[in-house]
């Protein structure tokens, strides 16, 4: 039971603007350590348990669940993926920590950026 759509789009007239335009600038690139190997294992596991929830999510659509069941579910998923994050994020400020790094504020404005993105 497809349906086929189909869908017209009319080609825009270039609008003459009144004022310039201003392109946004980019910040440069920082450079982002690698993820370290210090104990991933547990991190692997999350994000691997929230790739069988992110299945049964696609299952339950499928089977025309109820929403608020399938909701919970995806609620599940981006829950185990934010504490993958933030297991990340912490494993390599203990990593840096323990060996000694002084932490610069460019770097603790990059990790609080990593942790707000994920709350």
């Amino acid at each position: 039971m497809s349906a086929t759509t189909s869908l017209t789009v009319e080609a825009a007239q270039p609008a003459q603007p009144t004022e310039p335009v201003v392109e946004p600038v980019e910040a440069a690139p920082v450079e982002a350590p690698a993820v370290a190997s210090v104990d991933m294992t547990a991190v692997k596991n999350r994000v691997k348990r929230a790739q069988g929830q992110l299945g049964g999510v696609l299952r339950m659509l499928e089977e025309s669940r109820d929403v608020s069941d399938v909701v919970v579910q995806l609620k599940a998923v981006s829950r185990a993926l934010d504490r993958a994050g933030f297991a990340i994020i912490s494993a390599d400020l203990r990593r840096q920590v323990a060996e000694g790094e002084t932490l610069q504020a460019e770097d603790l404005d990059r990790l609080e950026r990593w942790f707000l993105s994920l709350a």
